[in-house]
């Protein structure tokens, strides 16, 4: 006998809650760039209304997480950020919030606060401009301006493998 298919669904959504949930780093898959693909121009607004080109970090390694208030994986992956950015002074790390009014993007801020540099990508040409399909994503950049990798999906930025990333990022090794 053939379910309905909104039973169906309610049976399949029911099993896959009780799953147990991956570990984050589990979650987060790492795409190297293509070597000839150059890295898109970038300007984007900061929430406080200042520019935020992306040409003016050159001498800087930059992550650029796109999240929204909306996505509970980007909420849970932001505080591992901010304690990346507080750790690693030479690296800039940037949440360019998608797609969002900045009105919502302030009420968010004003419940949780983030000590980050907060840009808009209103139209959402940033995330495409970078392939930027899923939510969250990391666009990692070299000091010489050139994307290396994009990370998708929640990430915990302090774990052993993450930061075998940010130190191939900043020179370190690899």
């Amino acid at each position: 006998m053939r379910l309905p298919l909104h039973r169906r669904q309610l049976v399949l959504a029911s099993a896959a809650m009780a799953l147990p949930r991956p570990a984050p780093a589990a979650q987060a898959l790492r795409t190297d760039w293509p070597r000839r693909r150059q890295t898109p121009p970038l300007r984007l607004s900061l929430l406080d209304g200042a520019a935020w080109p992306l040409d003016g970090q050159r001498g800087h390694a930059v992550l650029l997480n796109f999240w929204a208030s909306w996505c509970e994986p980007c909420r849970d992956e932001l505080p591992s950020l901010v304690r990346l950015a507080e750790r690693e002074q030479g690296l800039r790390v940037v949440a360019v919030d998608y797609r969002e009014p900045a009105a919502a993007v302030r009420r968010f801020l004003d419940a949780t606060p983030l000590p980050l540099p907060v840009a808009l990508d209103a139209d959402g040409s940033a995330a495409k401009a970078f392939d930027v399909h899923a939510f969250p994503s990391t666009v990692a950049i070299g000091a010489d301006g050139r994307v290396r990798f994009v990370v998708m999906g929640e990430c915990d930025w302090t774990d052993a493998h993450s930061r075998g990333w940010v130190d191939e990022l900043l020179g370190r090794r690899g």
